[in-house]
């Protein structure tokens, strides 16, 4: 008791405001470490997916490479599934864990697990041999899995796979021969996967498919990126040579695919970043030329596509990112006003879009990233400028924001990383200056 009053006895106002303590305001216990799986220097645990209520993550126990591990949350609970193989882009589609993986004989190559040895496998050989397919953006829709791999025969193009060999299969050669489309973007709407690739009738463009090669088809050209599913309609920056990079929709039909707004007027492109889904309203960061990259927010027209308010007033621009959804409020951080990057909240008008706290108080910013919701509460990574980077939690108000836990006392910081809500618990990547960066977890 003691010592929590001395704490509480250091806690000082800035600014006229009291400031919460953040010594005093950790939650001993909030974040524990779950297992020490490389006694000899960190096993740096990535990665994580959930599986039947489980965490699936890549760790290494000293061997060169990242093996296949499972937590429930307990250190007996935290067990090796298999060691032999190296292994990253944990993807769960329709209750089966898929990822990329090297044994050593095949290459990289797609494979399967149901969370035991003998249940976790080579899918199949795409590129055969000692050749890797190099599969990426592992994507689930509507319970299979889409991602792009390269056969050897086909260049990178569109497969799919409903977890075994023969249902594992290129879906379209977009662009024909060896040649590759080289697919990107993946945004999963519904049962419908859209995309970008590239082929030399079209260029670069929007793609949607429902894993047939009948229909996968081209909607337009352009340069799309970002693309992100906002209450059913696909959002996404696109490029044509009137308006340069800007925010587009698309219903998934030519017809229903064009510009929402010119919002940096003429050939200049407004630089969107960080589209984002938030109770079906959408969010983002853009820059109109006049304002700087700032939060806007849209709902679907042009009329109402706005400025929600210029944080960093002039051309700079607070420059948004971390976009989250908190209840139908977004989180997210920002440079605003004299600060560096804080934690800000917005409910999508000027008068709603306020400091959440300046934990580090001044210029220099906490610099809030890896913003991630469990069950209401946001965590994120933040230096104070007393902890280094430490895992703090929000609720979106001041008095509740708070650091979590110092897991590495002083000013060295923990360095969390990999945030994920599995099963609404927070798993994360941590260093508490002893052990090197260990599986730790923090429950809301």
């Amino acid at each position: 008791m003691r010592s929590v009053a001395r704490r509480l006895a250091a806690c000082i106002a800035v600014a006229g405001v009291a400031l919460l303590c953040a010594a005093a305001s950790a939650s001993a216990g909030g974040a524990s470490l779950v297992r020490d799986i490389n006694p000899s220097g960190g096993s740096n645990p990535t990665g994580f997916t959930e599986l039947a209520g489980q965490a699936f993550f890549a760790a290494s126990n000293g061997d060169p490479g990242a093996a296949l591990w499972r937590s429930d949350g307990s250190a007996p609970g935290t067990q090796l599934v298999r060691g032999d193989i190296t292994v990253a882009g944990l993807t769960n589609a329709g209750g089966t864990l898929f990822f990329v993986a090297r044994d050593g004989t095949h290459g990289e190559e797609l494979w399967r697990s149901d969370g035991t040895r003998s249940g976790t496998g080579l899918v199949r050989d795409i590129n055969p041999g000692t050749a890797s397919s190099a599969p990426y953006l592992l994507t689930a829709v509507g319970g299979s899995l889409f991602f792009a791999a390269d056969d050897g025969t086909h260049g990178t193009e569109l497969w799919r796979s409903d977890g075994t060999r023969a249902g594992t299969r290129m879906v379209r050669d977009i662009y024909p021969g060896a040649e590759a489309s080289d697919p990107y973007s993946f945004a999963a709407i519904g049962g419908t996967l859209f995309f970008s690739a590239y082929e030399p009738i079209h260029g670069y463009g929007l793609w949607r498919s429902d894993g047939t090669a009948a229909g996968t088809k081209v909607i337009n050209s352009g340069d799309p990126s970002g693309l992100t599913g906002v209450g059913g309609r696909l959002y996404f920056s696109n490029y044509d040579t009137t308006h340069g990079y800007e925010l587009w929709r698309s219903d998934g039909t030519k017809a229903g695919t064009r510009l929402v707004r010119d919002i940096n007027r003429g050939a200049s492109s407004s630089d969107i970043r960080a589209i984002t889904d938030v109770d079906g309203e959408l969010f983002f960061a853009a820059s109109d030329g006049v304002h700087g990259n700032e939060l806007w927010h849209s709902d679907g027209t042009g009329a109402g596509t706005r400025l929600v308010r210029d944080l960093a007033p002039g051309g700079r621009g607070s420059i948004p990112y971390g976009l989250t959804n908190l209840g139908g409020t977004v989180l997210f951080s920002a440079a605003g006003g004299p600060r560096g990057f804080e934690l800000w909240r917005s409910d999508g008008t000027a008068a709603g879009t306020t400091l959440v706290r300046d934990i580090n108080p001044g210029s220099g910013g906490s610099a809030p990233k890896l913003l991630t919701n469990v069950g209401g509460t946001v965590y994120l990574s933040a230096n104070d400028g007393t902890h280094g980077k430490e895992l703090w939690r929000s609720d979106g108000t001041l008095a509740g924001t708070t650091l979590v836990r110092d897991i590495n006392p002083g000013t060295g910081g923990a360095n969390p990383s990999g945030l994920a809500n599995v099963g609404g618990t927070l798993f994360f990547s941590a260093d508490d200056g002893v052990r090197g960066a260990e599986l730790w977890k923090a429950v809301p």
